[in-house]
Parts: structure tokens; sequence; C-alpha cells
């Protein structure tokens, strides 16, 4: 599989911020909570989300791992409620996840990307940037070096891993929970999900159909 690149620019004393307009509509709370309760039963459901281990945790986990592998935890920042940590080139380092009216999106700055593509759960998210066919995308990337390498004696407990420097994000697999075995049911919903865009018209009794809606993701 080959992962979508983009070049990740971490700012840890960054304060969280939507992209509003100067007078928005009224944000009615109960989409709110519909959007998020949602994204937490996905992640629930997906087996690598490794809830709230610290920063420090993630990448111990992540150390011996090839490059790609990735997982979602809880974000220590109190203003943030998920973070990303992925194992780049340069060693394990963690992404906040920024949310605002009902879009998630990495809480990154890029020259080549000032404006990153926002997403109605984390789970969609996730899969844009895992998702197959960019080989271009990925040679040019391996082109880019990070301004300033991960030092592990100044590591700190936080969510952003390399403060004030670009890392390419390529995300190739995510890291299960040793306790999240998944069903093999689950696995077949993956595999069914990884090769057909439209499950819904396969013909499948209903609540197969709806197994796979519950779950509309290959990852």
């Amino acid at each position: 599989m080959v992962a979508r690149a983009v070049t990740i620019f971490h700012h840890e004393e960054r304060q969280a911020s939507c992209r509003l307009q100067p007078f928005p509509p009224p944000c009615d709370p109960a989409d709110d909570l519909c959007c998020i309760t949602t994204t937490f039963q996905y992640l629930q459901t997906s087996g690598w989300y490794w809830g709230s281990i610290s920063a420090n945790e993630a990448r111990e986990v992540l150390q011996k791992r090839s490059e790609g592998t990735f997982l979602m935890r809880d974000s220590s920042h109190p203003q943030f409620m998920l973070a990303l940590s992925v194992k780049t080139r340069c060693g394990p380092t963690s992404i906040r996840i920024k949310y605002c009216r009902g879009s998630f999106w990495l809480d990154s700055i890029s020259p080549g990307l000032p404006h990153l593509q926002s997403f109605p759960d984390v789970l969609s998210l996730i899969q844009n940037y895992t998702a197959s066919g960019h080989t271009k995308q990925r040679q040019r990337s391996n082109d880019i070096h990070p301004q300033t390498k991960p030092d592990p004696t100044k590591h700190t407990d936080s969510d952003s891993g390399v403060p004030d420097s670009g890392v390419p994000l390529e995300l190739v697999r995510p890291l299960h929970k040793p306790e999240a075995f998944s069903s093999l049911q689950h696995l077949t919903r993956l595999a069914i999900n990884r090769h057909t865009k439209c499950p819904d018209h396969l013909p499948l009794p209903k609540p197969l159909l709806h197994y796979l809606q519950d779950y509309p993701f290959h990852i």
C-alpha cells in the first residue's frame, strides 16, 4: 500500500482555533454531540484507538515499529480531544486533531497546504491519508527533509513530538491494541469495504448491509 504524504509542521504552543466566518451561524450542541459520539463509536470499533495513553507511552509503543505505523489516542492538551501518534522517518511523533462545527482536521501548518482538508469524522480523515495509489506524492515527499530531527533527550510528554519542524506524514498501517482482537466478521467487513465503494448495492441480506454501514471504512 502506498500512503498519501503531506508535510506536517508542529507548533507545540499553538492555541486551538476554528476557521470561522466573522459572524458564524449559531452552533447546535446536539449536532456536535452526534458528530463526536459517532467518531468515538467508529474509533472503539477500529481496534487502534488506544484511549488515554500519554505521548511518551505512544512513543515507546511505536519506537520499534516500521515507518508509517500509527495509532489514535486521547490528547493530553485540554483543548483537544484526540491526537494521532505515528512513526515517521525521524521517529515517533504526535499530531493533534482539531474539531470545530462538525469537522475534524490535522492541527498542522504546511506552506503547500494552507488549508488542510476537513472531514466529518476522524476515521474519514485517517483513511484519506492512508489512501493507496499516490506514488507520485510519496516520491515527492521523499525529497522533503525535516528541519529538525527529534532529540530523545529533550522529548516531553506532549502532543507535538517534533516542535517547530517539518515532518513527512505517511500513514501506512494502524497499530491495534493487544487486547483489541478483531472479529472475523469485522475483518470480512474491512475486506469488503476495501474492494467496493458501494457495499449497499451488494446482494446481501439487510442485516449484513446494516453491519457494513456501521463501519464504512477499510482500516
